[in-house]
């Protein structure tokens, strides 16, 4: 009885391990389709709507589209103060600037125009590590964005995992 459940066990390994999706490295445009510009008085949270409707991960990509206008990488507290004064990376004003999300953590990004950055023109993101799939945070459910991309709920077979270990091989 004991090597059948063995058996059991090792085919649902054997499944997780095959059915288990990879994540491919995505490259997002800001603010989608109305891209990385001063937002009028009525939608001042557009970038903070706009990252929460979205999961990023290590290895992917950040296109700011613009123009006559800069995007500048900043720490938490500049950021919260629209400071350029000390970037973390160099200021671009080129009107397409692409910033690889190279590290897990919090991301801060500003406009370099003081004014438009107290308007709203900045950008907060958290960034989750590849490899550990327990990190990824629920997807929101209610999602209007122009973003298609579906979210997969890998924790399933993890916790399938789980269950089967607590109830047979104890």
């Amino acid at each position: 009885m004991c090597s059948n459940f063995l058996l059991f066990y090792c085919s649902l390994v054997v499944l997780l391990a095959v059915t288990t999706p990879t994540t491919a490295a995505e490259e997002f445009q800001v603010g989608g389709a109305v891209g990385w510009r001063r937002p009028d008085l009525n939608h001042t949270q557009i970038y903070d709507q706009w990252a929460s409707h979205r999961i990023f991960h290590v290895g992917d990509s950040l296109r700011f589209e613009y123009k006559n206008d800069t995007v500048v990488e900043v720490d938490k507290w500049a950021y919260y103060h629209c400071d350029t004064s000390h970037p973390i990376s160099a200021v671009s004003s080129d009107g397409n600037t692409t910033v690889n999300l190279d590290k897990a953590g919090p991301f801060f990004f500003v406009s370099g125009d003081y004014e438009h950055c107290k308007d709203g023109q900045r950008l907060h993101l958290d960034v989750f590590p590849l490899h550990d799939q327990d990190a990824i945070p629920t997807p929101p459910q209610h999602s209007n964005s122009d973003d298609p991309t579906p979210f997969i709920p890998i924790k399933f077979f993890s916790l399938l995992l789980l269950a089967f270990n607590a109830a047979f091989l104890q």
